[in-house]
């Protein structure tokens, strides 16, 4: 939900906090930036130090990482509190995945799960757009509360929260057994987490500084620390040396192409909720909370989609999955129709989102399940933790990619005409991320063996 719940408040914080367009693409790109860099390390952790000992410190710090962002005074501060919130969420969100690989070994059982799991990210998303919209317009008559901003209200409102989760955590969670060989993977995470470091940071900063020669030698740097990762974990498997990724998961066709569609599927998924809540709001000046709301029909959507496909994939496999990334990009260009008008229909806006939810919802547990569903328990760990990885630096690089071409047609008082043509440049290249989807949904075999002889 945090995501979500931030998207629709960033023209609010942006005209707040005076920001620039790189600082708003920082308060989402920053979060994912420490949570995709760390969340293999954080994968890692919960299975030598326990995940529910890891899971309940990384919580807490998410808690005041949270507070911290909701009293921040400056952009900068902002996005440090995001980043720490990103580092904190790579440590405990792979420990949820993991426990449900453990909880459900049964591979039927474990599918479902795992499906119920991604329509209650839905639900999150359904809330978190709404919340995201409403709280930004609340200002407070109170002389106590006057100077608190609605926006900071998105942050605050995680710190009950995690309370509760914590509580919770230490009253019913068990923990796992500890894997006491060996010791833990320092120079791995140290090269793995340089490597992603050096490929998301300079493509979300390189475009707006005008690729300075650093941001250059850091993306070239970083395919080179990646090559140097790769045999570092090579070498280590060889030796019987404990490693950060076990490359025994790529033996599974299903993970390996499932790792490709979450790659171009993220890409094309956050960027929309950017670029369409900017285009909203300063394009075509809808209200924050007129804004939460359309997108609450898209998460209804994602619901629908969600719990449909469960009993339809059942039946017709990838076919499902195929139509719903056809749904989405049909869906994408009639948003382009629709806000290019000389006067927007209102009400057609409301299905239309709703139609791409229904895409997203079909999509976004279904490949989750195809990806994770044969992975043994004692990989589950390294499975969960390389999958969200790839999910999450999907994300940031097109937040990066889709969001630099859509600030590219923008300048100082740009007009709705710049708007729709930035909107159509960075929906086009979302577009091409879904023909990838689909490329990679093709190769998938049908039936999806377990390993590859």
């Amino acid at each position: 939900m945090d995501i979500f719940i931030v998207n629709v408040a960033l023209p609010t914080i942006k005209k707040d906090l005076h920001a620039t367009d790189a600082d708003i693409q920082l308060v989402i790109a920053g979060y994912l930036l420490g949570y995709a860099v760390f969340l293999i390390t954080g994968a890692r952790a919960g299975d030598y130090y326990g995940r529910k000992k890891v899971y309940v410190i990384s919580m807490c710090c998410f808690t005041l990482a949270s507070l911290l962002c909701g009293i921040a005074q400056t952009p900068l501060q902002l996005n440090a509190g995001r980043a720490l919130q990103g580092v904190s969420a790579a440590f405990m969100v792979p420990q949820s995945l993991a426990y449900i690989q453990m909880l459900f070994p049964d591979q039927s059982a474990r599918a479902r799960a795992l499906g119920f799991y991604g329509s209650v990210a839905g639900v999150a998303s359904v809330i978190g757009q709404f919340l995201g919209g409403f709280l930004p317009d609340i200002h407070f008559s109170n002389e106590l509360f006057s100077h608190l901003d609605g926006w900071r209200l998105i942050f605050l409102i995680n710190v009950p929260l995690g309370i509760v989760a914590v509580y919770n955590a230490c009253q019913h969670l068990k923990e796992h057994k500890l894997l006491k060989t060996g010791s833990f993977d320092v120079s791995g995470v140290v090269l793995g987490s340089m490597a992603l470091l050096g490929l998301i940071y300079p493509l979300i900063r390189g475009r707006e500084l005008g690729w300075p020669l650093w941001s250059l030698v850091l993306l070239g740097s970083s395919f080179l620390l990646l090559y140097l990762f790769v045999k570092n974990q090579q070498v280590k498997m060889k030796r019987g040396v404990p490693v950060l990724i076990d490359f025994k998961l790529f033996y599974y066709a299903d993970f390996r192409i499932g790792l490709f569609i979450a790659l171009f599927y993220f890409i094309a998924q956050d960027s929309y909720f950017l670029i369409t809540g900017l285009m909203l709001q300063d394009g075509l000046h809808v209200s924050s909370s007129e804004t939460g709301l359309l997108f609450v029909f898209q998460g209804l959507g994602y619901v629908l989609g969600a719990v449909g496909s469960l009993v339809l994939i059942k039946k017709y496999g990838k076919k499902v999955i195929q139509m719903a990334v056809l749904l989405m990009m049909v869906s994408l260009l009639l948003h382009v129709f629709l806000f290019s008008a000389a006067k927007v229909d209102w009400y057609l806006s409301y299905p239309l989102l709703l139609m791409y939810g229904v895409g997203c919802g079909a999509v976004l547990p279904s490949i989750m399940s195809l990806a994770l569903q044969r992975i043994p328990a004692d990989l589950a760990g390294s499975a969960s933790g390389l999958y969200s990885t790839i999910q999450q630096a999907a994300v940031a690089l097109g937040i990066g990619l889709t969001g630099g071409v859509f600030f590219s047609f923008l300048s100082e008082g740009a007009s709705k005409t710049d708007f729709v043509n930035a909107y159509m440049g960075a929906t086009a290249l979302n577009v091409l991320a879904l023909i990838g989807v689909l490329f990679f949904l093709y190769r998938l075999p049908e039936g999806g063996k377990g390993e590859d002889a």
